[in-house]
C-alpha cells in the first residue's frame, strides 16, 4: 500500500521537508511507501484529508518565534473530524534568494507571512524600505525571482537548490534556534501518546468560564504545555480555546478530566494523542 501525504506546496516548502521525513520514518517503521500530494494552502491540505483524497496531511501548527499558525487551528476546528497521529519538530533556517548582486538592488521581498515575520528584525535592519509581499508558501514566492534581478524571496536552501536560484544571504531568521512544529493528521483515531491536544468553546459572558476548565487539570496534576484563544467568528469577544496537555487521552485520569470538562464547555473537540518526533 502507498500512503498519500498532503502538504503545502509547491515543492521546496518546509512542510514538504517535514512530510518527506515523516514518509521516510513511515517506511522504516511499517514498510509502507509514501507519495506526496502538494496543496495550494494549509486549509486545502486539511480538507484534502477530510474528504478522503489523501491518507495523511502534514501542516504547521506552531513556530518558536511567531507562535501558532492560525489557519491550521481554525480549519482543524471547522472540520472537526481529523485526528493527530504524530507531531514533528523541524529546525528552520531562512535564506534570502535573489538574482541581485547586492542588497541595494532589491526592491521587493516575497515570502509566506510566517517566514516574513520570522525574519522581521533582519529585514528592518538590512532592507528597511523594501515592500514585503505575502504569498501562500515560501516556494511560491520563488517564481518572481527567476526573471527579475531586483526581486528577492525568503525560502530554504533546499528550495534555492531545487529551483537553481542564487542565495544572497543565509541564515536571516532573527533567532538561531528557530523551529516549527507540525502535526500529521488523518481520519483514523489517534493512538497513545505523551501529549493530547483539544479545543473547546465556553458560554459567553459567564464569570469563571475559563477558570473552571483550567482547575480541572490543575486538580489532577495534569500539566498544560500550551493554551491560547482564537476568535470564534460568531461575535466580537467570543473565543475558542486550544490546549496541549502533557498526558495521554487513553489514561483514566485524563478521561475523567475530559468527562468533567465537557460539562463546562459548549463544544469540546479532542484532536488526539501523539508523540513528538524531532527532525534533523
Amino acid at each position: 500500500m502507498t500512503v498519500s501525504i498532503a502538504h503545502l506546496g509547491p515543492s521546496g516548502t518546509y512542510t514538504e521537508v517535514a512530510a518527506l521525513a515523516y514518509g521516510k520514518s513511515l517506511t522504516q517503521n511499517t514498510g509502507e511507501e509514501s507519495m506526496l500530494c502538494p496543496c495550494s494552502s494549509i486549509s486545502q491540505t486539511l480538507w484534502t484529508v477530510a474528504k478522503g483524497d489523501a491518507n495523511l496531511g502534514v501542516v504547521p501548527v506552531e513556530n518558536s518565534i511567531e507562535g501558532s499558525v492560525s489557519m491550521t487551528l481554525d480549519t482543524l476546528w471547522q472540520i472537526g473530524s481529523l485526528q493527530i497521529q504524530q507531531a514533528l519538530v523541524l529546525p528552520i533556517a531562512h535564506a534570502l534568494i535573489s538574482q541581485a548582486q547586492n542588497l541595494e538592488q532589491i526592491q521587493v521581498v516575497y515570502s509566506h507571512p510566517q517566514a516574513l515575520a520570522q525574519c522581521q528584525g533582519w529585514l528592518e535592519k538590512f532592507l528597511p524600505n523594501v515592500p514585503l509581499i505575502a504569498k501562500n508558501s515560501t516556494t511560491e514566492a520563488l517564481q518572481f525571482v527567476k526573471d527579475e534581478a531586483n526581486i528577492a524571496a525568503i525560502a530554504s536552501l533546499r528550495a534555492a537548490e531545487l529551483y537553481q536560484l542564487p542565495v544572497l544571504r543565509h541564515p536571516i531568521n532573527d533567532y538561531p534556534d528557530n523551529c516549527t512544529r507540525f502535526w500529521v493528521l488523518s481520519l483514523e483515531p489517534s493512538g497513545p501518546g505523551k501529549y493530547t491536544s483539544l479545543g473547546f468553546s465556553v458560554p459567553a459572558n459567564v464569570p469563571g468560564a475559563l477558570a473552571k476548565p483550567l482547575a480541572i487539570f490543575a486538580d489532577r496534576g495534569i500539566n498544560l504545555s500550551r493554551i491560547e484563544s482564537r476568535p470564534s467568528k460568531r461575535s466580537l469577544g467570543d473565543y475558542l480555546f486550544f490546549m496541549d496537555l502533557e498526558a495521554d487521552s487513553h489514561d483514566q485520569s485524563l478521561q475523567s478530566a475530559l468527562a468533567e470538562l465537557k460539562s463546562f464547555t459548549e463544544t469540546l473537540k479532542i484532536f488526539g494523542s501523539y508523540t513528538i518526533l524531532n527532525l534533523n
